[in-house]
């Protein structure tokens, strides 16, 4: 009677602390640039070496540019990545260096080389960490002085969380990406819906998504407060991660599979909450506000004030203030300055298929500046093994470099104080993209649409 995230991290556990929380044991600690200096500076100060070196994986990707990679003009950015460097040096761990072939955003790079598996703990100081839990592992983010314990005894202290089923049953509608059903799931469960929970996704329109889909789905989770978002692994997830780089091979890999198999929640697990959508029901969305569940529908109209609870329509209003929108407005037509495809949320190889497949034979409403960011370097050159380079090219689009870029105010790619930005990226906080810079939150399709017309579009109409 147990739930997939309960065989996980029962299989993890070291001792149960009593009155306090567990010690659990940890596969797979990603480090990048901005949350992990302090972390080696605790391991200095008590002469502690790194535990196990062997599973820790760094490289940087919040600062890195998209545009070139010789240099970060920023200071505090440049020191991060050269001290992300050197401690990798000192303490002996694989560093995927800005600008190499293995380079790119951590939570891409971490499952299309194999580095994260079914049935993992695997943890980051990055809340966006629960994009790993798609392979079917408990992946959570976590604080830099807890990223020093797992350094320090690749153990972690935690309290574990309750469980919750997300079923989404029934055949997506055209259009329907699964950016656009984690959008609708925080626009019913709002952003602390999930808070003290570990999200399974389950139903039938989840096994029919594809590992990037889920990949996105579950980088998501945290939005709504989930402390981790996992997908039970099946053949699909066998397909993707068969003959990655550090995924088994031969007989391990027949292995790890039958392994992979019981890896599913029983037929008679109770979870503490478990909640049920019909993926008819869900269409192309897009965000009106400054956080990820403030959303509707691309032809719906932003809410009126009278449809919102009264304790609750201060906070409405300010948010309608920054983005400059009104109570029941129509954001489809609304004109935007600045596109993004890309971040840990949509920046893998199936994202840019399909804007390419929205933009080929069409032009880039000029009116628009485009960022178009691959998640690493391996989509990138699969970009331009496949051809999709030049469609891009050919439609008025350029190609950078791989980066977290335009996801957050980081790096050079922010959007203006005042402009408005239709993003593939996970948050639309105020200042998120750039302070003063107001965001729209939308999949690949809905992002293409926009900017061939220069407006919010409905990819559903862009042939009108």
């Amino acid at each position: 009677m147990r739930t997939l995230f309960d065989k996980i991290w029962d299989a993890h556990v070291i001792q149960n602390v009593p009155d306090g929380p567990t010690q659990l044991y940890i596969d797979r600690l990603y480090a990048h640039e901005v949350t992990s200096p302090q972390a080696f500076d605790t391991l200095r100060d008590k002469g502690l070496r790194v535990f196990r070196p062997g599973q820790v994986v760094a490289m940087p990707d919040h600062n890195t540019p998209s545009d070139q990679q010789a240099c970060i003009h920023d200071e505090v950015g440049r020191k991060q990545v050269e001290t992300l460097k050197r401690n990798c040096e000192e303490f002996g761990i694989r560093h995927f260096a800005m600008g190499t072939k293995d380079n790119g955003i951590i939570h891409v790079v971490g499952p299309e080389k194999g580095l994260s598996l079914p049935g993992m703990t695997i943890v980051c100081g990055d809340s966006h960490t629960s994009t790993h839990g798609a392979v079917g592992a408990v992946a959570m983010g976590i604080g830099t002085s807890e990223v020093a314990q797992v350094l320090a005894s690749q153990c972690i202290l935690q309290q574990k969380p309750k469980t919750m089923r997300i079923n989404i049953e029934g055949t997506l509608p055209e259009g329907t990406t699964a950016k656009d059903v984690a959008l609708y799931i925080m626009a019913q469960m709002t952003t602390s819906g999930a808070t003290g929970y570990a999200v399974e996704y389950a139903g039938s329109a989840i096994r029919s998504m594809s590992m990037e889909g889920r990949l996105t789905l579950s980088n998501l989770s945290i939005e709504m407060g989930s402390r981790a978002g996992l997908i039970a692994p099946d053949e699909t997830t066998f397909a993707y991660l068969k003959g990655r780089e550090y995924a088994p091979k031969g007989a391990e890999w027949d292995r790890a599979v039958e392994e992979w198999k019981k890896l599913r929640s029983d037929d008679d697990a109770v979870f503490d909450k478990e909640v049920t959508y019909r993926a008819e029901d869900i269409t192309p969305r897009i965000t009106y506000g400054t956080n990820p569940g403030a959303g509707i529908a691309v032809d719906e109209c932003i809410p009126t004030l009278e449809s919102i609870p009264e304790q609750e329509r201060d906070q409405f209003l300010a948010q309608l203030d920054y983005m400059q929108f009104q109570p029941g407005q129509k954001l489809e037509g609304v004109p935007v300055d600045y596109v993004f495809l890309g971040a840990c949320t949509n920046g893998r190889i199936e994202d840019f298929r399909a804007f390419a497949s929205v933009v080929k034979g069409k032009k880039k409403a000029p009116n628009v500046v485009a960022w178009l960011v691959p998640g690493s370097w391996a989509v990138r050159q699969q970009i331009v093994d496949e051809g999709i380079d030049k469609v891009l090219s050919e439609a008025g689009f350029e190609l950078r470099l791989p980066s977290c870029s335009a996801c957050l105010a980081m790096n050079p790619d922010k959007v203006p104080a005042g402009k408005l930005a239709i993003s593939t990226s996970n948050r639309n906080f105020v200042g998120r993209q750039g302070p003063g810079a107001r965001t729209i939150l939308a999949s690949p399709l809905t992002v293409a649409a926009s900017a061939i017309t220069g407006v919010v579009t409905d990819i559903r109409k862009l042939g009108e």
